[in-house]
């Protein structure tokens, strides 16, 4: 049954991605303007024009260059930059400028995961561990406010206060890829900490209403009229039945430091993949914007299917359902 499941769900991860593949296409498709006309400029005449889009294959019909590019895509050829976005020339292989970027990412999303995860369930446990108290209420009025709260406020609200204000930390993220240390500590501290308070409120919040919510089964009632430690019961217990959910909310916290940071990487300009193609959509790069966006999207499937298989081993119910 295990290994019907993780097919079933590798299909759907596969049309997921066909399907996104299209809307991703479509859309770039139809944004106003097009790269012929960022290279050659207003004064181009139509001649000079129709010559440009015919080299760069911007001629052909919509389905044919789709096809052409998912073929690409599928031997990971992601082409070629046709309009020099991220300070790049023109015809720079996209996987150029993609891999310095996905590093500086990456980079920044394992710092915040390392840092949001275990202190989103420590916080969350203790709060269904006590739950009623002063501890358990004021974690729940703060991630009830954190998740009302927009990416783009709390990182406006620190450049303000830590770094004008305070004058402690760098109002900008930019680096080099030189900056080691103190100095890299400091450059990636601001926008580190606006999305570890955006992450962790929902996992906080999460992991305390699942494990509540467990904590209710009739053999916790059980263990607890036994007398048990409710400590004990929790983190023996009650944690593993909670396992399958708190990872499904991890995962889409994952997903969205990874593909959703476009807003927090443009304010503090730190050099990232959301950047680059936040700079790619106002240069008309329409190939360094689908790939982009596919690795985004091929990153999130990866992880919500890693959260799929998560629940199943977690859930004896969903490895035979009925």
């Amino acid at each position: 049954m295990l290994i019907s499941a993780v097919l079933r769900r590798t299909a759907v991860g596969v049309l997921t991605m066909i399907v996104v593949s299209v809307m991703i296409f479509v859309g770039t498709s139809v944004l106003p303007g097009d790269v012929a006309n960022i290279i050659l400029g207003q004064m181009a005449t139509p001649e000079s024009l129709a010559v440009l889009r015919s080299n760069l294959g911007l001629d052909q019909p919509a389905y044919i260059r789709y096809f052409m590019w998912l073929g690409d895509m599928a031997t990971g050829d992601l082409g070629i930059s046709k309009a020099g976005a991220g300070a790049a020339t023109i015809g720079t292989p996209i996987s150029e400028l993609i891999a310095p970027r996905i590093v500086n990412t990456l980079r920044l999303s394992s710092i915040v995961a390392l840092i949001a995860v275990p202190l989103s369930l420590t916080l969350g446990l203790l709060a269904a561990m006590y739950p009623g108290s002063r501890l358990d209420k004021f974690i729940t009025f703060t991630t009830l406010g954190l998740i009302s709260v927009p990416e783009f406020l709390v990182a406006t609200f620190l450049v303000l206060v830590v770094a004008v204000q305070m004058e402690l930390l760098p109002a900008t993220a930019y680096i080099s890829g030189k900056e080691t240390g103190l100095k890299l500590v400091r450059a990636l501290a601001l926008p580190t900490l606006t999305l570890v308070i955006v992450a962790s409120s929902q996992i906080m919040r999460m992991t305390r209403a699942t494990v509540l919510n467990v904590m209710s089964s009739p053999y916790i009632e059980m263990a607890i009229l036994k007398g048990v430690p409710r400590k004990r019961i929790i983190l023996r217990h009650a944690l593993f039945n909670a396992i399958g959910p708190i990872v499904n909310v991890i995962a889409l916290n994952l997903a969205y430091l990874v593909s959703g940071v476009v807003i927090v990487e443009t304010i503090f300009s730190y050099p990232g993949l959301a950047k680059l193609m936040v700079d790619a959509v106002q240069t008309r790069d329409l190939p360094l914007v689908q790939a982009c966006a596919m690795i985004f999207c091929a990153t999130y499937i990866v992880l919500i299917f890693i959260a799929d298989m998560a629940s199943i081993l977690s859930n004896p119910r969903l490895r035979h359902p009925k």
